[in-house]
This record gives structure tokens, sequence and C-alpha cells, in this order.
């Protein structure tokens, strides 16, 4: 990863970004996340567990996080490392709001484990991926 400014950053210093980065997801801070992706975050970097930033504002239910996110070119179908995608996820949490947007984006509702299509089923949510 290669942020543009500042002529680049030593390995640590990138880690600590990615980690400030990921936690603007989960909170929903989407305006000095969309700066860090401005300023050379890349939209679709992923933690450990390879989550992305898309997928942790998706799970915490931040729709317009995740519209800016997808505004910025990050992949609606990303999955991390449990096969998840962040439109199952969305399901999982019950945040309505955020499958609509991923949605309008053109989410994949049949790849992850479960897929969309299943977690909707599961948790009686099938009218959200119907129109």
């Amino acid at each position: 990863m290669h942020m543009s400014s500042g002529g680049g950053l030593t390995p640590e210093q990138t880690e600590r970004v990615v980690t400030i980065a990921m936690d603007l997801a989960r909170e929903g801070s989407t305006e000095q996340l969309v700066e860090f992706v401005e300023h050379g975050l890349p939209v679709d970097v992923t933690d450990q567990s390879a989550n992305s930033l898309l997928m942790l504002a998706a799970y915490h239910g931040h729709a317009g996080t995740v519209r800016a996110l997808l505004r910025h070119g990050a992949d609606p179908d990303l999955r991390n490392d449990r096969d998840q995608s962040p439109i199952a996820g969305a399901l999982f949490k019950g945040a309505d709001d955020v499958v609509s947007v991923l949605r309008e984006a053109g989410a994949d509702l049949d790849a992850g484990t479960p897929t969309a299509r299943a977690a909707a089923s599961m948790f009686g949510r099938e009218h959200l991926l119907t129109d």
C-alpha cells in the first residue's frame, strides 16, 4: 500500500493508518474515512480477518459510509476470510438501509457463505431482496 502524500509510510505507520481507518468505518465516521481514501488509502484495504472498510461499515449499519465508500470505488462483494459478503453481514445485523444501498450498487446476492439470499431467509428478511 502506498500513501501518496509525505513520501510513503513505514510498515508500522501504514498499519496504524489502516487500524484507524477500520475504526472510522466501524463508527461510521464517513468524512474522516473518505479523507483517508482521498489521500491514498486503498478503498479495498482489509484487516487481519480480510474485512474491508465497506464490510465493517455495512456490518455496523452505516449506510452513509457504505454509500461514500462505493462512490470511491469500493468492491461491494469483497468477502472476508470467513467467506461473508458485506450484504450478508448487513442482513445478519438487520441493517435494512445498508442492504438497500448495496443492492443499488449491484451486490451479488448469491456469493459467499451464507449467501445474501440464504441470510435473508434465515432472518425473515426476504422482502429486502425482492423488488
